[in-house]
């Protein structure tokens, strides 16, 4: 739990209040009450909270030293930009029996979400389940954009690290130059495979060791399958692995719905050309009764997320303080 503290010094800023999480101290608004921490990784600590005006329940981070490092400054500028322009309701691991309606209505929302993103020209690129938030309700929204690009991104976009290894697609795995939509697509459906089997489907230990678990369950690939690879290195080791029959989804997964199995066979398929769109994947029959596109609009424009990399600090410091500004313009007069 969160433990109310004194302000630092002795001198409490106005409309602030303080907590102590894991020993890292919280300055935020009064009307916000943090119930608890949540999660702590590189880039910081989250904790979850109620804002008392609305009743709306949030997610604070604090980001400690955030321009101690340009790269991780960049990061947060950029996820700063993406969170003040989406405007969706759908941006797990529990011990509780997962039914197949909780399964489907939650790959139904993971995908709702994910269409208006891609809509929107963005590619989260790096879904995972510690990256979705369900509360009670069974309602999904997704989180942690620190790491989405507009798909129209430069060569340093296309070839950056991206999305934790165990959910990361073939094309990353291979040091693809150049990769889409698709990417976000195969990372639904680990999630979707770790929702059935309720354990992750590639625990991979590194990033050959991955591959070999993909080919394991998905069987050898056939060569017009290898055309996308265009690093003929990575082509050599794919043709260089032992030859495996695969396993079919449907006996990994013997209590799931037929229908969730061919809708999951179609997500996880080696070449990204032949995956399924999220598009697609709402329209399968699996899907049938939640999705109704009339009720599901795009995005009104793309997103744009263009920043220039090589900026200093002093400029990074400018762009957040403008992000900043959208949300307390009051702060202006501070800096006049």
């Amino acid at each position: 739990m969160a433990t109310l503290v004194e302000p630092p010094n002795g001198v409490r800023a106005t409309g602030k209040h303080y907590y102590s999480m894991w020993q890292t101290l919280f300055e935020i608004d009064t009307k916000y009450v943090p119930i608890k921490p949540i999660g702590r990784g590189a880039y910081g600590i989250v904790c979850s909270s109620i804002n008392r005006e609305t009743n709306d329940k949030v997610a604070i981070k604090k980001i400690n030293n955030v321009f101690e490092n340009r790269v991780d400054a960049l990061r947060t500028l950029r996820e700063l930009k993406l969170l003040r322009h989406i405007r969706h309701e759908n941006i797990i691991k529990s011990s509780q029996p997962l039914s197949n309606d909780h399964c489907k209505y939650f790959i139904f929302q993971l995908l709702r979400g994910l269409k208006y993103l891609h809509s929107a020209n963005i590619l989260h690129r790096d879904l995972k389940p510690g990256n979705l938030l369900v509360n009670a309700n069974c309602d999904l929204k997704i989180c942690d954009f620190g790491l989405a690009r507009t798909s129209r991104g430069n060569e340093q976009f296309m070839t950056e690290y991206v999305v934790t290894r165990w959910y990361r697609a073939p094309e990353l795995l291979l040091c693809c130059d150049n990769y889409g939509t698709s990417i976000d697509v195969w990372s639904v459906g680990c999630i979707f495979a770790e929702i059935l089997g309720r354990k992750p489907i590639f625990p991979g230990t590194e990033c050959l060791n991955q591959l070999k678990l993909i080919i394991n369950v998905l069987g050898s690939q056939q060569e017009a399958d290898l055309q996308f690879i265009d690093n003929p290195k990575a082509r050599r080791y794919i043709k260089s692995l032992p030859y495996s029959r695969g396993s079919h989804f449907s006996h990994l997964y013997p209590q799931a719905d037929p229908l969730a199995i061919d809708l999951l066979q179609r997500m996880l398929i080696f070449d990204p050309s032949k995956r399924i769109t999220v598009t697609e994947a709402l329209l399968h029959p699996y899907m049938s009764g939640l999705y109704d596109p009339r009720c599901n609009p795009p995005a009104q424009v793309p997103i744009d997320l263009d920043i220039d990399e090589n900026m200093g600090e002093q400029m990074i410091r400018e762009m957040m303080w403008i992000e900043m500004l959208h949300y307390h313009p009051e702060a202006a007069s501070l800096n006049a």
